[in-house]
């Protein structure tokens, strides 16, 4: 991660190289019962400089090499929290912010249901993701609704990004499941020239 880690009442934040992506971990309360956690508190979140007034909840599930990606909002971008409830993803950000010293530069963290880890992604970054279990189901809470109109994207293979995607045991890269639109998107370069 090479940022700093603090506790913010019942989460832990890390911080990485690139300016305001931060990995959340929360408290978990667990007995022979089970275990209890805060899945968002919004208290804790404005602590940790994490402001946002979020107004859609989303849910997917996926396969086993499914990846989806590298998606934005073009004239209406979110901030998004991700995190998975069963399964296991690896959860990628690409900064799209004018100006940035980390443009198109991209950061990636596994999130999973047994390690509970969230991810917060400010606007006008990309996000996509890859199930590494058989399934994952995938919530994230958005700062914007959802536009149809207004999606875009970027190739998740593009190589001047140059994600390093983990493969699910057992595949190759031939072997992912990626929908048409995400195969048809142009690369960083086109971006930048748009």
């Amino acid at each position: 991660m090479n940022g700093k880690t603090e506790k913010f009442g019942k989460i832990t934040v890390e911080t990485c190289d690139i300016e305001g992506l931060k990995v959340i971990t929360p408290s978990v309360f667990g007995d022979e019962r089970g275990y209890f956690m805060e899945t968002y508190q919004k208290q804790d979140f404005q602590a940790a400089g994490i402001d946002v007034d979020f107004v859609q909840d989303n849910q997917s599930s996926s396969k086993k090499g499914v990846l989806r990606g590298l998606h934005f909002q073009i004239h209406y971008p979110q901030d998004k929290l991700v995190r998975v409830v069963s399964g296991e993803v690896f959860d990628v950000a690409v900064d799209l912010r004018e100006g940035s010293e980390t443009f198109g530069k991209w950061f990636g963290v596994v999130l999973s249901a047994e390690n509970k880890k969230q991810f917060f992604i400010p606007k006008n970054f990309a996000h996509g993701f890859i199930v590494l279990s058989e399934n994952a189901e995938f919530t994230y809470k958005c700062s914007d609704f959802y536009h149809a109109n207004d999606e875009g994207g970027l190739l998740w293979s593009d190589p001047d990004i140059g994600v390093e995607w983990p493969l699910p045991d057992g595949m190759t890269k031939d072997e992912l499941t990626i929908s048409d639109k995400d195969k048809k998107w142009g690369g960083i370069k086109d971006y930048r020239e748009a």
